[in-house]
């Protein structure tokens, strides 16, 4: 049996798990539930007492990872996964709906420990509000396919045949322009205020134009023919008052694969909200070793890493290749920061497996370097030097021994993106000892230090162009779409200044640019290219 406590303005019980008494009311806000769960194999449910439609926000606090926070129904189906096992993202966002009966959290194949204590905390619970047509851009159809429809705007038949045709083919609408370019048309049909586009080619939500009266949502972009991205697209986003940042992730409320879309990613998902749905274009370069294959496969083990420097602890994982030989002296170790999305989002152990079987890159180990949480991230890579001590000093050279290796500076790399990126070069550049190779993937030079003067914005390129030259090679990416708007530092082009000074420093360095977005699809095949550009055979 299970227990847990339940916090409602002004008053506090206890209830069994699913006690329909126990329940979230029209407005609650704060810590309104907490308990642990008595097994692992147990379950909480907390029922939902809300209008469809009701927009929530909120948080799951839990120590480590395993536990999950869902959406069922009445019978105990499935309908959304809000918060993962990963123990990283632990915000939510949702539109109530319609058969919605239970907010559930449980354990992913008894993962969690016995006793795992919990807690949910809601920050906006709002009634829905009238549905008002949001303001859109003028669009210019430039869709060949679009015009012919806009010319038939008073046949219903021509948009059923249009759909029709759509269901059929898969959406995006790619049509050619020539041998360089495709026009590119995302496709929604019948939302009732408006749709928006994450991970749009713009780098920005951007919103979606009715085509006339019909129940066609469109927009088009002119990309070029190795353009690869991921993307969702989120119906009838909700106007929520509160801050930017509140009001800006109300996008991922609704987000969620297109429906028309043929090409889901990754393809075993759980539910629309954790799928992405992907645009591939003729020319886009292929991703030779990210399917798993038949064959032996490497060793992962996992462990927690206890730091008392920064008062933390995060889950680790240790890759070792099949046919482990600990005395190869072209071992290459490989360093990778935002560990447990490498092994979700993009699963690194079958790309590194896939890589050695093909004889690309010499035997490789890993160590995967999760975060505690997202606001631990966002403090700790980005500049904390505490931190950077602790992964070159305690970190890495308890892995090693755990790895039962020891490789020289040479042919050890440091590898992440965005954040992560930006962290492999400051720690190579304080540890060129220990770290002498960076894989950056659309690495965040943008970001400089809280204060810093605006003439010295790019802090990182600063750093390299102030310090004397260290025995480091260098491989950056970044993504064609990852720009800014006007006046504001960004992905591409720090990125492109970086290597601009690090050639002037005199460091062997590549920057390698994709047809893509700040993406993990996109960093999946970066991450391959750069340990072939390192190390390949």
């Amino acid at each position: 049996m299970l227990t847990i406590a339940l916090f409602l303005p002004l008053m506090a019980k206890t209830a069994e798990a699913a006690d329909p008494g126990t329940s979230l009311g029209p407005g609650a806000t704060g810590d309104v539930w907490q308990g642990a769960l008595t097994r692992k194999d147990a379950a909480a449910r907390l029922r939902l007492d809300l209008h469809p439609g009701t927009y929530v926000a909120g948080k799951l606090q839990r120590p480590g990872t395993g536990l999950v926070l869902d959406l069922v129904r009445e019978d105990d189906s499935h309908l959304r996964r809000l918060v993962d096992e990963d123990g990283v993202r632990d915000t939510f966002q949702f539109l109530v709906p319609q058969d919605a009966a239970f907010l559930k959290i449980h354990a992913l194949d008894g993962r969690a420990e016995q006793g795992a204590p919990f807690k949910v905390a809601i920050t906006q619970n709002l009634l829905p509000g009238e549905d008002v047509l949001q303001e859109t851009p003028e669009e210019q159809l430039l869709s060949p396919t679009l015009q012919r429809v806009a010319g038939k705007l008073g046949d219903d038949r021509e948009t059923g045949t249009f759909w029709d045709e759509m269901a059929s083919r898969g959406t995006p609408l790619i049509e050619p322009v020539d041998d360089k370019t495709s026009i590119v048309t995302f496709l929604y049909r019948g939302a009732k205020t408006g749709v928006r586009i994450l991970g749009a080619p713009s780098a920005d939500h951007d919103p979606m134009t009715r085509l006339g009266e019909t129940d066609i949502w469109y927009r088009s972009y002119e990309l070029p023919n190795d353009t690869r991205l991921s993307y969702r697209l989120a119906p009838d986003v909700p106007e929520v008052p509160g801050t930017f940042w509140e009001r800006r992730v109300a996008i991922l409320a609704t987000a969620q694969a297109d429906p028309l879309n043929l090409d889901p990613w990754p393809a075993e998902s759980i539910d629309r909200f954790s799928r992405k749905s992907v645009l591939k274009l003729p020319d886009a370069p292929e991703l030779p070793f990210t399917e798993k294959r038949d064959g032996k496969a490497g060793t992962v083990r996992d462990m927690a890493f206890t730091s008392d420097t920064l008062g933390n602890t995060r889950p680790v994982s240790l890759y070792t290749p099949a046919k482990f030989d600990p005395s190869d002296p072209e071992t290459v170790l490989l360093v990778l920061f935002d560990g447990e999305a490498y092994q979700s989002d993009v699963s690194v152990p079958v790309i590194l497996d896939n890589m050695q079987a093909d004889g690309v890159i010499p035997q490789t180990v890993a160590i995967l370097i999760a975060n505690p949480d997202l606001e631990t991230r966002g403090r700790e890579l980005p500049g904390n030097e505490p931190f950077a001590d602790v992964i070159a000093r305690e970190l890495v050279p308890f892995a090693a021994r755990e790895l039962k290796v020891s490789v020289p500076p040479e042919r050890t790399a440091l590898a992440g993106s965005s954040y992560g990126g930006l962290a492999s070069t400051r720690l190579a550049l304080a540890y060129p000892e220990i770290f002498g190779n960076v894989i950056s993937m659309s690495g965040s030079y943008w970001w400089s230090p809280e204060g810093t003067p605006p003439e010295r914005a790019e802090y990182m390129a600063n750093k390299v162009a102030a310090a004397e030259r260290a025995g480091i090679r260098f491989f950056l990416t970044a993504g064609l779409f990852e720009t800014g708007r006007a006046g504001r530092l960004d992905i591409l082009n720090t990125n492109r200044h970086l290597r601009t000074v690090l050639d002037a420093k005199g460091y062997e360095v590549t920057l390698r640019e994709y047809a893509g977005a700040h993406d993990y699809l996109i960093w999946q095949g970066a991450l391959s290219d750069g340990l072939i550009a390192l190390f390949g055979n």
